[in-house]
């Protein structure tokens, strides 16, 4: 084979490929002609972006309108981007999924306070309906909400049942450290109040993924007094919620912090397997904010964390050996799991970990998975390139 056809075949199969790229310029307009630049070689059925909340949000959405052209260009804003190098900051990070292998379609949910369980049923089976299927190809959904909305449970117990048994996995928009203003970005526009719900089609091979590194304790906890539409706990076990919550976990309220919360965090168990319920700052009146829904009588045990960096080794190793390498690993890492490998220094570590295994993604204020809503959770889909299905020997389903 000669060069000119070396690197024609080379142009060939990049078009075909899985593709991602970053972009560390500061600037939106930039930042959006140099990730469509990265990512101009891919024929893409559509691009996902995980944008810095730093960025000006309009013209962040023109740029990459420009940019990709006629390209679908979808994705939110972040408490921290994963790109091909891991944990990065203040960046814009891009996913290019190609058309050869992968058809798509979103709509945008507006309205989130107002989205009942009905609407949803019908909403999906209309969007199923409209969306068809691809014969030998596998389906699955990508839902990214306003971090900000807290209705992440209410939508997920809305959509749920319509999309059954297509699987839901996504995570919730973030405002770096903030929690101020989060956004969702759809057909050249940033929505807030919003939620994005995407259908895959797809013939590559792929497995969900979710796991965290807490193992109960023997420390039990039930809330007594709560305020479910903010997310906020007055009391555990009759006491004011924070108090109760120092003493669980054998510190005084004045030492509360993120680095407790981080490590400590509260689990509630679910279909017989525990799941985080984390605790986002203490109030003024000793109450608890938290990161997911709660409510009066909830049975909740405080949680003790497992190396971060071990664990997450294990898991992919797992993943590794079932499967092959993966092609890509769409992630979805809670906010909490970054602030708790920045404490720890265990933050190079964690992200080459996200490096070596090929995630891209973004650190969210919560994970969309199936149809529960968690936190401090790592979610996410590893594609598997069919055409290495019997180098691995692996099906990748679950």
């Amino acid at each position: 084979m000669n060069v000119l056809s070396r690197l024609w075949t080379i142009a060939a199969e990049r078009r075909n490929e899985i593709v991602s790229g970053v972009s560390r310029k500061q600037n939106a307009a930039e930042a959006a002609e140099d990730l469509a630049a990265q990512l101009k070689d891919v024929d893409a059925a559509v691009v996902l972006v995980f944008a810095s909340p730093h960025f000006d949000k309009e013209k962040l959405a023109s740029g990459l309108t420009g940019g990709f052209g006629a390209t679908p260009v979808i994705g939110c804003t972040t408490a921290g981007e994963i790109t091909p190098l891991g944990y990065e900051t203040g960046t814009l990070t891009g996913v290019a999924f190609p058309r050869r292998h992968f058809r798509f379609s979103s709509r945008l949910i507006t309205d989130l306070s107002n989205f009942s369980i009905d609407d949803g049923v019908r909403f999906c089976r209309e969007f199923i309906s409209d969306f068809g299927e691809t014969p030998g190809w596998r389906s699955l959904a990508i839902l990214l909400t306003d971090g900000m909305c807290r209705q992440e449970e209410a939508l997920l117990s809305a959509l749920e049942p319509g999309l059954a048994p297509i699987p839901i996995l996504g995570g919730s928009a973030g405002d770096g450290l903030n929690f101020q203003e989060t956004f969702v970005l759809h057909e050249g526009k940033f929505h807030s109040d919003a939620a994005l719900l995407t259908l895959l089609d797809t013939n590559f091979r792929f497995t969900e993924l979710r796991f965290d590194h807490f193992l109960p304790t023997e420390q039990r906890m039930v809330v007594t007094e709560a305020d479910p539409g903010r997310r906020l706990v007055r009391e555990i076990n009759a006491e004011p919620a924070a108090v109760e919550y120092a003493r669980a976990v054998g510190c005084s309220v004045d030492e509360l912090s993120p680095f407790v919360f981080a490590t400590r965090p509260t689990l509630v168990r679910v279909g017989g397997k525990y799941h985080v319920r984390a605790i986002q700052k203490v109030e003024e009146d000793d109450g608890l904010s938290f990161l997911c829904a709660i409510d009066e009588g909830l049975v909740m045990t405080v949680g003790q964390a497992q190396d971060i960096v071990a664990h997450l080794d294990r898991e992919f190793t797992k993943l590794k050996a079932q499967n092959g390498p993966p092609t890509m690993v769409l992630g979805f890492d809670c906010m909490l799991r970054r602030l708790e490998s920045e404490l720890l220094k265990k933050y190079n570590a964690v992200s080459e970990l996200l490096r070596q295994n090929r995630v891209v993604g973004f650190s969210t204020y919560g994970e969309q998975f199936h149809g529960m809503h968690v936190n401090q959770t790592f979610v996410g889909v590893a594609f598997f390139d069919p055409e290495k299905e019997q180098e691995t020997g692996g099906e990748g389903e679950n």
